[in-house]
């Protein structure tokens, strides 16, 4: 496992004693992340808008960001790197810049086991928006096995023929935990025979990597994926930063999601016609969130370091090359740390009878979370317990709506508890026996 305690004690908020047990959410931020926002604040300057040697620094920092973002998920450039909000706004980027070359009668396929955000979107485009043209879309939904948790890719792939267009999947369950097969997922959406503009017949696979991305190693390039979505917040990283990644052809023919400032090719406004920058400005409009991107990509190299050596920095704060074979050593022993802890709170849990766990049975199949409900007991009420005995975690739907009803529990809602690099074994013990203690 990795030696977490020369690295919790660069978190403020394990130094003041909580037991952060909601990491699936939102993961807590090291001190040297708050460190380099005091530093970039002495030459703070907007980007790409300035001559000014402050602009000048941060608009270099602000752009080898990208480069670092794609290094770790083994993009060939920063042209496949598209900066968002949140992972939400990213996927609907995708959404809306696709919208136009949906035809009548096509179909896309998602999962019952998506985060809300990968659903309601296009929900939202098959239901709301394309009937408004006059366009028939249909939004088809593969289930999984109620009791393993796992993907049913025999439905899947019955669902996926020559109109299907985009296939969309959660890498891993955000309440089951599943982690789910994406070259499999990849081949089933490589049959369908459909005509995309490019020519290509195949459906294009947009993965949602919000619970891969911080806790697996991730190669674009060996998985194919067309579309890539992830939030740095749940990385170690502040709030107000989400990914996409795509290939880059696709985001040369794609329509932009948002319009103007810094997507517009310098000085080439006219009456008659508009041209768009180069990726991936193209889809930066507006001033972004720089500081936040800057710190992002610090996070990553932080993370990298925080794994393969605790305490001491090969790539925070440099401008080295993030080398493959560091990051794929630095996320496979994430992925082993986790595997141990969720192993041990699996341990713990099963022992409670009255306790049903859902997801996979076995650590090897699941990320470092797990969810379950009481047979007496609201979820809600053992969430406000546990956070009584010092334990957080989160009670509710976790925004994958569609799975809790698919079990048909009432109130739609399960307790979570989830872990990070920063946790140890003893924060799982804690944290299980607490649970013990409520139930």
């Amino acid at each position: 496992m990795i030696d977490t305690q020369k690295i919790r004690e660069f978190f403020p908020a394990i130094k003041a004693g909580r037991v952060v047990s909601n990491n699936a959410a939102s993961t807590q931020i090291p001190v040297q992340l708050l460190d380099l926002l005091k530093e970039l604040a002495v030459q703070y300057d907007n980007v790409h808008r300035g001559q000014s040697r402050s602009s000048l620094l941060t608009t270099e920092a602000f752009e080898s960001s990208y480069d670092t973002i794609a290094q770790f998920v083994g993009a060939n450039s920063r042209k496949n790197i598209i900066l968002y909000r949140n992972a939400t706004e990213a996927i609907n980027s995708v959404m809306y810049s696709l919208m136009t070359e949906f035809k009548d009668g096509d179909n896309l396929v998602t999962t019952l086991m998506e985060h809300n955000s990968n659903y309601v979107p296009w929900y939202g485009l098959c239901h709301e928006i394309l009937p408004k043209f006059g366009l028939n879309v249909e939004c088809r939904i593969a289930k999984f096995d109620k009791q393993t948790g796992v993907l049913d890719l025999k439905h899947l792939k019955s669902l996926v023929d020559n109109k299907t267009k985009l296939v969309c999947s959660s890498g891993a369950s955000n309440f089951l935990g599943t982690i789910n097969p994406i070259k499999k997922i990849r081949t089933i959406a490589d049959s369908s025979g459909y005509v995309q503009p490019t020519g290509e017949k195949k459906s294009y696979l947009l993965i949602d990597g919000a619970q891969v991305v911080p806790n697996a190693f991730i190669d674009v390039n060996e998985l194919d994926v067309d579309f890539l979505v992830w939030s740095f917040h749940k990385m170690m990283a502040p709030f107000g930063v989400g990914a996409l990644y795509a290939k880059e052809e696709l985001l040369l023919k794609m329509r932009p999601f948002l319009y103007g400032g810094d997507m517009i090719a310098e000085g080439m406004v006219s009456r008659e016609k508009v041209e768009y920058n180069s990726l991936p400005w193209k889809f930066t409009a507006g001033t972004p969130n720089i500081l936040g991107t800057i710190l992002s990509a610090q996070a990553l190299r932080l993370l990298i370091d925080f794994s393969l050596n605790p305490g001491k920095y090969r790539y925070f704060m440099t401008d080295k090359k993030l080398a493959a074979a560091d990051v794929k050593k630095a996320m496979d022993n994430i992925r082993s740390h986790e595997k141990a802890l969720v192993g041990e709170a699996l341990k713990i849990l099963e022992q409670l009878p009255s306790v049903n766990i859902f997801g996979p049975k076995n650590a090897a199949g699941r990320t470092s979370l797990v969810a379950f409900t009481h047979k007496c007991k609201s979820p809600f009420k053992i969430a406000g317990e546990l956070s009584e005995l010092g334990i957080e975690s989160r009670a509710g739907c976790h925004c994958a709506t569609l799975a809790h009803h698919y079990y048909e529990l009432n109130p739609p809602a399960s307790c979570r508890l989830s872990f990070y690099i920063y946790n140890n074994i003893e924060d799982v013990r804690k944290a299980c026996l607490a649970v013990k203690k409520c139930v």
